[in-house]
């Protein structure tokens, strides 16, 4: 059986931990949820379960920092961004401290626990933080990868880590670096520039669907949205001249943002947005709420048509 992605956030971390001491975790009384257990028990004294006290465990985690620890703070999204913003901007960020940061179950992946705990919002929160990272993997190979990343980054991380289930996408051996995107499938129709476990595999199934269209869609990851890829995202604006973003996140603030202000002001061509319009959480399946909100392969692949339509308009 696959392992759960936070299985293998802990792995990791515990793979990093063996040869260097400075890696530790601190808990918020979700040890079990964030699956950290078996990091607690390799390394009693580099695990700190500091209780229901989000602002303070990143408080703690900041000291640590102080004195050259590298910490892992985990909990869910919805406290590690709205609960401990002040902490995180002030303690940790404003002091140029090496604090990352873990928000668990982003978006509509908090399923049952539904609206009060479903974080839309937090990569838009991150990003008003100066020289914050902002990292959201979309598979095992990619989670490993950037937590070792992160533990490198001398800076502030947030990672937005998807609990349970599992996928993979990437080859076992494949590289990975902050700020650079990667390209999954090349096209010169259109591009889909999508974050994250859920809607990096839709763009994937939507490029799929549209090819049977005679569409070529390029798939873009942008497992990095701060600092985002300028890069590969203005050569593939550039080759398609038209472009979708899809995230697990409110549209304002969040990749789609992102990515148009990029696009505004060096190459703007037609977009459409995937993502979250305006809306709160709601208790549901995975499944369920993907139809919920569009955040599926076919509403892709409706904005995908709308936008090429937008760009062939443009160009009459």
């Amino acid at each position: 059986m696959a392992k759960d992605m936070r299985d293998i956030y802990t792995d990791t971390l515990m793979e990093l931990a063996k040869s260097n001491d400075k890696i530790c975790v601190l808990e918020a009384d979700l040890m079990n949820a964030t699956g950290t257990r078996p990091f607690k028990e390799a390394y009693p004294h580099r695990f700190f379960d500091v209780g229901v006290a989000e602002a303070n465990m990143v408080g703690i985690a900041s000291g640590l920092s102080t004195e050259g620890k590298i910490p892992f703070a985990a909990t869910f999204g919805t406290f590690a961004s709205r609960r401990v913003f002040d902490q995180f901007f002030l303690s940790a960020n404003y002091a140029r401290l090496n604090v990352k940061l873990v928000g668990t179950d982003p978006g509509i992946t908090a399923q049952f626990n539904g609206g009060t705990h479903m974080p839309f919002e937090d990569i838009g929160m991150m990003r008003l933080i100066p020289d914050a990272v902002i990292l959201e993997p979309s598979d095992c190979i990619s989670l490993k990868e950037l937590v070792k990343q992160a533990a490198d980054h001398p800076g502030c991380v947030y990672l937005r880590l998807h609990r349970k289930g599992s996928q993979v996408l990437y080859p076992e051996a494949e590289q990975f670096e902050i700020g650079r995107g990667k390209v999954l499938r090349d096209g010169s129709d259109l591009t889909i520039a999508a974050t994250g476990f859920v809607l990096v595999p839709e763009a994937l199934k939507a490029a799929e669907q549209l090819e049977k269209e005679g569409i070529s869609a390029a798939v873009l990851d942008m497992h990095t949205v701060k600092p985002l890829d300028h890069e590969l995202l203005l050569k593939y604006a550039e080759k398609t001249r038209a472009v979708v973003t899809c995230e697990n996140h409110q549209i304002a603030g969040g990749l789609g943002g992102a990515a148009a202000e990029v696009l505004a002001q060096h190459l703007p061509v037609p977009m459409e947005f995937i993502g979250v319009h305006g809306l709160f959480g709601q208790v549901g399946t995975l499944e369920y709420l993907m139809e919920a909100y569009g955040l599926h392969s076919d509403e892709i692949c409706r904005k995908a048509r709308t936008v090429i339509k937008r760009k062939e308009e443009k160009h009459r």
